[in-house]
C-alpha cells in the first residue's frame, strides 16, 4: 500500500483529528485568559500625597556638658542637670557699649560684688585676660536715673515671683586687666546660706603674688527672706588699706543708712546690697523665667548711696570653665549717665539652681574684672 492510497483512504480521519486539535488550542487559550494565566495590566489607583510644613526652631546653644567633682568629707559637689530649652521669653534686648574714657585706676568708685580694690601701688601681679570687646547693634541709651537719696518719700519697687536657690559654696578665679594693661590674678571664695527665712552671704577675694596671697575685699551681708525675695539687714565691707564700711537696711522705717556717709536714703521694695544681687536675680529666673522677658530694676545699697541697677538680658551663652561647658542666661547692666559709669554682665546657670557662674564688671576706664566659678559644693543634708 502506497502513503498516497493510505491518505486518500483515511482523509476524514485527518481532518477530524487537525479539526480537533485546533479547537483545543483556541480552547486553552481563551481558558487562560480567563483564569489570569497570561498578565493582564491593572488599572492605576491614584495616589493622595499630603505635606505639612512646620516653622524651623531658634538656633540652640549645645547642652552643657556634665563633669564630676570629687565630694569633699562634709560636702556635696554640685552637677549640672541635663540643659531644657527655657521658657520662651520676648526677645533680648542687646546692652549698649560704652566708650572708654581713660582715667586713673586707682581712683574709679566701687560698683559691685565683682570689683577687686583698685591697685596699690606696691602690688602688681601678673595675669591673663583682656578687655571686653564692644557689642554691636547697641540699644539707644538709657536715660539717666538720679541717685534715691534726694527721695523725700519711700519708693514702690517691681515685685518679682521669686525662688530662691539652695545653700552652696562658691570657689572663683579672678582675673583683672587694669586700663593700663597691668594684669591681676587670683581667686576668690563665696558662700550663700538661707534656711527659708534668713540668709548670709559672704565674699573674699585675693590676688596672688608670687608664693604668697593677699587680701583685697571681703564682704558680708545678712538679714531675712520675705516675699520680694532676699530682704538684707546689713552689709559690712572691708577694703585693703581701708577702714570697714556698714550699710544698714531699716525696714520698718523704709530706708537705708551709711556708716561712711549722713545719707538716709528711702528703700523701695525687693531693694538689695552689692552682696546679694546675683542672688536675687537667680530667684527671679528660678521664680518665673519669662521675667527676663523686660527690664529688671533693682535698688542697691552701696557703701555711701543707692541707685537703681537696670539689668537687661543679652541672652543665652556657652560659658568654659573648670567644671565643664555650661549653658548660661546672660544678663548686663549698661553704664547709665548720671548713676553709674560701670558695666556689669552676670552669667546664670539654669542646669545649677541658676547659680551665678561667672560675674564682670567693666569700669569706665576700661579695666575689666572678671570671676569664674571652678567648684560649687553644697553642705550635706
Amino acid at each position: 500500500m502506497t502513503i498516497v492510497s493510505f491518505l486518500s483512504r483515511h482523509r476524514r480521519v485527518l481532518v477530524l483529528c487537525a479539526a480537533t486539535a485546533a479547537l483545543h488550542f483556541v480552547t486553552i487559550g481563551w481558558l487562560a485568559a480567563r483564569i489570569g494565566t497570561t498578565e493582564t495590566p491593572r488599572a492605576l489607583v491614584p495616589m493622595t500625597v499630603t505635606a505639612q510644613l512646620r516653622p524651623a526652631l531658634p538656633p540652640r546653644t549645645q547642652a552643657a556638658q556634665r563633669q564630676a567633682e570629687a565630694p569633699a568629707a562634709d560636702t556635696a559637689p554640685v552637677q549640672p542637670r541635663p540643659h531644657r530649652p527655657a521658657a520662651p521669653v520676648s526677645a533680648p534686648r542687646i546692652a549698649a557699649p560704652f566708650d572708654a574714657v581713660p582715667e586713673p585706676v586707682p581712683e574709679a568708685a566701687p560698683e559691685t560684688v565683682t570689683e577687686l580694690v583698685q591697685a596699690a601701688a606696691a602690688v602688681p601681679p601678673p595675669a591673663n585676660i583682656g578687655p571686653v570687646p564692644a557689642q554691636a547693634g547697641a540699644a539707644p541709651e538709657a536715660p539717666a536715673v538720679q541717685s534715691l537719696a534726694a527721695a523725700a518719700e519711700p519708693i514702690a519697687g517691681r515685685r518679682f515671683r521669686v525662688n530662691l536657690p539652695p545653700s552652696a559654696n562658691f570657689e572663683l578665679e579672678v582675673r583683672r586687666t587694669d586700663a593700663d594693661g597691668t594684669k591681676w590674678n587670683g581667686s576668690a571664695d563665696m558662700h550663700w546660706q538661707t534656711d527659708g527665712s534668713t540668709y548670709k552671704v559672704g565674699l573674699e577675694v585675693g590676688i596672688s603674688m608670687l608664693v604668697a596671697r593677699v587680701a583685697l575685699l571681703e564682704l558680708a551681708s545678712e538679714g531675712t527672706i520675705d516675699d520680694a525675695g532676699i530682704a538684707p539687714v546689713k552689709l559690712t565691707e572691708k577694703r585693703r588699706s581701708r577702714s570697714q564700711t556698714a550699710t544698714h537696711f531699716d525696714h520698718e522705717g523704709k530706708r537705708i543708712t551709711f556708716s561712711a556717709s549722713t545719707a538716709a536714703v528711702p528703700m523701695a521694695t525687693g531693694a538689695q546690697d552689692k552682696a546679694t544681687v546675683p542672688f536675687q536675680l537667680a530667684a527671679i529666673g528660678r521664680g518665673d523665667v519669662n521675667q527676663f522677658g523686660s527690664d529688671i530694676d533693682i535698688q542697691v545699697g552701696e557703701d555711701r548711696e543707692a541707685m537703681v541697677y537696670r539689668f537687661v538680658l543679652v541672652g543665652e551663652e556657652e560659658l568654659e570653665t573648670k567644671m565643664g561647658r555650661l549653658v548660661t542666661w546672660r544678663l548686663a547692666r549698661p553704664p547709665r549717665p548720671g548713676s553709674y559709669n560701670a558695666r556689669l554682665d552676670i552669667w546664670l546657670a539654669p542646669s545649677l539652681d541658676w547659680y551665678p557662674v561667672q560675674i564682670r564688671n567693666t569700669e569706665r576706664s576700661g579695666a575689666v574684672t572678671t570671676q569664674t566659678v571652678t567648684k560649687i559644693l553644697r553642705p550635706a543634708s
